[in-house]
């Protein structure tokens, strides 16, 4: 069979709230999914480290500290797996569901991206570059393995937020056959935000693919780890023949709560790369060899 290169797409500019049970959180996510769903999007992206507000579920003494919430968001790691492919299945959508802080097997947590498939399946994707706040305080640990995850519309590669500032990670992935990158994203200043926005518009220029960014938004005053939260949801592109003249293809406002859509055509990336303006794709190997 065939895979299909058009769709729509949502990327969530979402908002972390405060939460009183889990029917509450089922109910909310419910409503996100269902409203994207209705849109006919098809892969639906949310932010990094936006599964946090479970830690609301807790005592204040727990959702307080930042050692103890990751601890207690464990007890909850097995539900959060079963209420996304369920709802990947109920609507027939791939969801790639912002970062879950996840326990290894040595005491250590990774930063991890499952992308859920409509059959029930799902992979993942862990953040490879750690900021400061992860290695000096949080002490969350950083994935081995550059991965391209399967969907029915071709292979995608996930970078979560500060990976996208680092240009060898994409392109390993477009290498392996990755035309759209996703980058779920958790910045609390304009600075930081502008910094994962950048980036993803160099990866989306110098590989000539779709890079996609997904940011919390909102304050929460209660949280110890996600308190301030600024970003837009926006998709680029190539900057070349048949794209926006900018290389943005759809933007949020911003810190506003939101889906934001675009209609994607991965069939044009091997078009531009072959008859495009410029070659940064196909140049990008040869590039220092007169040096």
């Amino acid at each position: 069979m065939s895979e299909s290169k058009s769709f729509l797409l949502a990327t969530a500019q979402y908002d972390i709230g405060f939460l009183k049970s889990w029917p509450e959180y089922q109910a909310k996510i419910g409503r996100w999914v269902a409203e994207a769903a209705e849109a006919e999007a098809k892969i639906l992206l949310f932010p990094e480290y936006f599964s946090m507000e479970l830690a609301s579920l807790f005592p204040e003494p727990v959702y307080q500290s930042l050692s103890r919430q990751l601890d207690a968001l464990q007890t909850l790691h097995d539900d959060f797996i079963a209420l996304y492919s369920a709802l990947a299945g109920k609507h027939g959508v791939h969801i790639l569901a912002g970062s879950y802080p996840v326990r290894q097997a040595d005491g250590g947590y990774r930063n991890r991206s499952y992308l859920f498939r409509p059959d029930g399946s799902f992979d993942f994707q862990d953040k490879l570059q750690m900021t400061r706040f992860e290695n000096e305080q949080w002490l969350i640990t950083a994935g081995e393995e550059i991965k391209v995850l399967d969907t029915e519309f071709g292979k995608i590669g996930v970078n979560i937020c500060y990976d996208s500032e680092f240009p060898m990670i994409a392109r390993k992935q477009v290498e392996a056959g990755a035309d759209l990158i996703l980058v779920p994203s958790c910045t609390d200043t304009r600075a930081g935000y502008h910094r994962v926005r950048i980036g993803c518009q160099a990866r989306a220029l110098e590989n000539q693919c779709y890079v996609v960014q997904s940011p919390t938004v909102g304050m929460a005053a209660w949280s110890e780890a996600v308190d301030v939260n600024v970003g837009a949801a926006a998709v680029y592109t190539p900057v070349d023949y048949g794209y926006p003249d900018d290389g943005v293809l759809a933007i949020g406002e911003l810190n506003q709560t939101q889906w934001v859509y675009a209609d994607i055509d991965l069939s044009t990336i091997a078009t531009v790369r072959n008859s495009g303006q410029v070659f940064n794709y196909r140049d990008w190997p040869g590039q220092f060899r007169h040096l």
